[in-house]
Parts: C-alpha cells; structure tokens; sequence
C-alpha cells in the first residue's frame, strides 16, 4: 500500500511540475518578440560597437582578438538578464494576479514550485543564448574549445539567476521591486564581472574585489569552455557557483514555506 501511495505521489507531483513548466515555456514563447529578440538585437550592438569598432582599435586579449574574447562574455550575459528576467516577472506576476494562491492551497511541495518556475528560467536563457550564439557568427568565426564545460557552466548561471530571480519575485510588493536588483545590483556587478576586460589588467587591490563579484566566475569558467582562457580557477568558479546554487535554492524554500511575500 505504501508504494502505490509513494507511486501516486511522485506521479501527481509530476503533473503538477510539468504543469508549471509548460505555463513558464508557454508565457514567453507567446510573446518571444519581446522576450527572445530583444537580447539578440541589444548583443548586436555590442558586437558592432565594442567587437569591431573599438575592438579593431584594442587589438588582442588574453591572447586572442578583442572580439573572440568578449563573445562568452556576451552570452553569458544574454544568460544572465533572460533566466532572472523571465522568474522574477512571471513569479510577481502570478502573486500580482493572485492566481499564486491555487498553488499554495494545492497539495504540491515547495520544491516543485521552485523547480517550475526555475527551469522555464533556465530553458528561456538557454534558448536567448542561442540566438546570441548565432549572431556571434556573423561578426567572428566560434569555435568551441570545452563543449561539456560550456554547457554544464551556462546551466549552472541560469539556474542561479532563475533562483536569485524567484527569490527577488517573493520579497516584491510592487512592479517597481523587481526592477530595483536588475538595475541596481545585476547590471553593475555584470559590466564588472569581467564581461569586457580581464582582471589582470587591474592593480592588486581591483583584482581582490573583483573576486567578490560571483559574475567574475560564471563569466571565466564560461570563456574557459569557449577559448580555453580564464582569469579564475575553473575549480574555484564551479564551486562558487555550485555554493550560490545551493544557498539560493535553500533560501528560496525557506521563503516559500513561511509564506514570505505570499500571504501577507
């Protein structure tokens, strides 16, 4: 009897992700021109300024053209803004239209909620970092040195962000709130995560700071994958990342079952 209570559970479970899922997939995907195209044509412009105007001045980086070398960074940040972007507004916007409140009186756990809402997060920064991929062709010829380190690093930042992302949505109280991370801790600590420079061309003291920045290692580890090139420890940016996974994943639960933001 107890196994066909635990099969019921996990298949009701299921349901009740894959139902999440498909909503989140099915919310951008409906409005793509403005959640998938944006980032291709904001990144293009990057590559037109930074890649072959100022680049063409710069000359080479870590011993590889200006252009080659900010490519992971760019994606990187494509990663970065969509996961965020696409759980924190779709979080706020279901406690906003109060339809939060069926999946808290519904017998579904925490942690499906969570990993709901975080995986439409991962596969919308996934899919934006292809479109980026692809216009980053246009401008320089991509070859992949680490293909497993380049997709394992671009799954761990989305599901950091998509985390970071769900616990802005719960602490929020206004469309105002989740505009205030991105603006004013996101964005500033991604220019300074190394997306344009290396660190190496910082004094000492630069250099130390910059290593609190934990964008300076999802965007290292990432160009590592891509050129072979990091100014961090490929060890040390995994497992910073796997620590800020596992933190945020703890915080978000705590959250959700204490009702933070929900039932106020």
């Amino acid at each position: 009897m107890s196994e066909a209570v635990a099969s019921y559970r996990l298949r009701r479970h299921a349901i009740a992700f894959e139902t999440i899922f498909r909503k989140e997939i099915r919310r951008f995907l409906r409005i793509w021109p403005q959640t998938l195209v944006p980032p291709a044509i904001t990144m293009t412009l990057y590559f037109v300024i930074f890649g072959n105007l100022i680049g063409s001045r710069i000359g080479t980086m870590g011993g590889h053209n200006y252009v080659d070398y900010i490519v992971p960074g760019l994606i990187m940040m494509s990663v970065i803004t969509s996961a965020y972007a696409n759980v924190v507004s779709s979080f706020f916007g279901a406690k906003f239209q109060r339809f939060v409140e069926e999946l808290l009186v519904a017998p579904v756990p925490s942690y499906i909620i969570l990993a709901g809402f975080v995986t439409g997060g991962i596969v919308r920064g996934m899919l934006v970092a292809g479109m980026v991929t692809g216009v980053s062709l246009l401008f320089t010829d991509l070859h992949i040195a680490h293909p497993l380190i380049t997709l394992s690093v671009m799954l761990l930042a989305a599901t950091l962000l998509s985390v970071a992302g769900f616990i802005n949505a719960l602490y929020a109280k206004t469309f105002d709130d989740i505009s205030i991370v991105p603006t004013f801790v996101l964005t500033p600590l991604t220019y300074l995560g190394g997306v344009f420079y290396s660190i190496d061309l910082l004094p000492g003291f630069w250099q130390g700071l910059s290593r609190l920045n934990p964008i300076l290692y999802m965007v290292n580890a990432f160009r590592y994958g891509m050129l072979g090139h990091s100014d961090i420890s490929l060890s040390m940016a995994y497992a910073m990342m796997l620590l800020a996974i596992v933190v945020g994943i703890g915080w978000a639960l705590w959250l959700l079952e204490r009702g933070t933001g929900l039932r106020s």
